[in-house]
């Protein structure tokens, strides 16, 4: 009884593992829809709300427009985090309702600070979000493919949500729409995605991981595997998790502990370009921010995405994270020393250099760390939602952070020395990454949070 998911892990790739991908991507693909969307039109928000630089409250509310939904969504992570305990399935679909709604009322906004609550409220899905959807694909996957399955999913379904925003942003600003209805269209589209999956969400199957160690109803958890797997594998013995919430984070804390660490840290770098990338710096180089986005996806995001599908699960997790992050440092250096120093400047070079960041992010921790990789393999099943919040609430925290830090350091120390703080920062993580993290690749879930052990006993 020492695995008794085997099926699970040792089935091969089929209809219901990509049916389960598109369920949960797709709240992905809103997720980065609604938190790259804001960065694209916000400059056109402050200017219709009068707000300039001449401002003196000017940097409070880029902070607070863009990091609302990131503190929204460490809230709503949280909160989710311990619902899931009461069943994976019970409240996915809520998330994506939230969502839903959350996109909707920013159109019907009259002030920035009903934008601000509105995009908290819009967050708390985002953060319900990054809990469930990571944590039910993993505990439905196989052990051979899960690595490429979450990053496909999560990693480049984020992307191209990131980049159906700006390209409905360049379509509606080619019709020649007003400054104010443009930015509530494209910001009121996130429900969209979000309601077209609400009742898929409702009808995917409860996962056999829950049904067995924390529920303990054998009857459904043979069901399900028969469901997923097309073979009959009957559990008769009881697989209940006794052990407390306690014993497990007694046992296991330090990779907790690295896992929100490297979340963290990793989101302060990622979202200082998710939420200023199209704004601050394209604004730099003279370049639309529509266009940035679409240029930095198809680029550098989406060849990353690639990358990782293809290595994730060969590689493996550690190293594919470790040469990520040692290749952010290393782009995000060249550029900053680039704009400070080039005698001859290059607005082209200069976006090709920080590109390099974007594609070396995806390629590894966005589709390690930022997918929920770590949490969901690391932390066992009766305490991997806990876990999994705590990861996600690091990362918003982190990325929050950056909401509210950046804009100053890129106003008053300027952009080369705002940029040459995001690279020490990734240089930081690669270490971290490098001596807190065990490799999970090709391993059942039991196997890489040590739940096996306490099976085996």
């Amino acid at each position: 009884m020492s695995k008794p998911f085997k099926p699970l892990d040792e089935k091969n790739l089929s209809w219901f593992h990509f049916k389960s991908m598109i369920t949960t991507g797709m709240g992905v693909f809103t997720d980065g829809y609604d938190l790259s969307s804001i960065g694209i039109v916000l400059l056109t928000v402050l200017q219709t709300f009068g707000i300039t630089r001449a401002n003196p409250d000017y940097s409070l509310y880029v902070s607070l427009i863009t990091g609302s939904a990131l503190m929204g969504s460490a809230v709503g992570a949280i909160l989710f985090g311990f619902l899931s305990n009461k069943g994976r399935k019970t409240f996915y679909g809520v998330d994506v309702a939230i969502l839903t709604i959350g996109a909707i009322l920013q159109a019907l906004v009259v002030d920035p600070v009903q934008l601000i609550i509105v995009r908290f409220i819009l967050g708390l899905g985002i953060g319900a979000d990054y809990v469930l959807s990571p944590m039910i694909m993993a505990e439905h996957s196989n052990a051979r493919d899960r690595g490429k399955m979450l990053a496909l999913g999560f990693g480049l379904f984020w992307g191209f949500g990131a980049t159906t925003s700006a390209l409905l942003y360049l379509g509606l600003s080619s019709m020649g729409l007003s400054p104010q209805l443009l930015w509530k269209v494209v910001l009121a589209a996130g429900a969209i995605p979000a309601a077209s999956v609400i009742y898929l969400r409702r009808k995917i199957p409860e996962t056999a991981r829950y049904l067995g160690r924390i529920k303990g109803d054998l009857e459904e958890l043979n069901s399900v595997i028969k469901s997923v797997t097309g073979e009959t594998y009957p559990v008769n013995t009881d697989l209940r998790d006794k052990n407390s919430f306690r014993f497990y984070l007694t046992k296991f804390w330090r990779q907790f502990l690295a896992a929100c660490v490297l979340w963290f840290l990793f989101d302060i770098v990622a979202y200082a370009g998710n939420l200023f990338g199209p704004s601050l710096i394209a604004s730099s180089l003279g370049i639309n921010s529509g266009v940035f986005q679409i240029m930095i996806e198809g680029l550098f995001v989406i060849p990353g995405g690639i990358v990782a599908l293809m290595l994730v699960d060969r590689i493996g997790r550690k190293p594919m994270q470790t040469i990520g992050f040692f290749g952010m440092a290393l782009a995000l250096l060249g550029f900053s020393l680039y704009k400070s120093f080039a005698l001859s400047f290059s607005p082209i070079v200069a976006f090709l250099i920080y590109g390099l960041n974007n594609f070396a992010s995806q390629a590894g921790p966005g589709s390690v760390s930022a997918v929920g990789i770590l949490g969901v393999e690391l932390a066992p099943t009766k305490i991997r939602g806990f876990v999994q919040s705590l990861t996600v609430a690091s990362g918003r925290i982190g990325a929050a952070l950056t909401a509210f830090v950046f804009p100053s350091l890129f106003t008053e120390y300027g952009e080369a020395f705002a940029i040459g703080f995001l690279s020490a920062v990734a240089i930081v993580s690669a270490i971290v990454t490098l001596i807190s993290i065990p490799e999970t690749k090709g391993k059942s879930l039991e196997e890489t949070s040590g739940e096996v052990e306490i099976l085996s006993a």
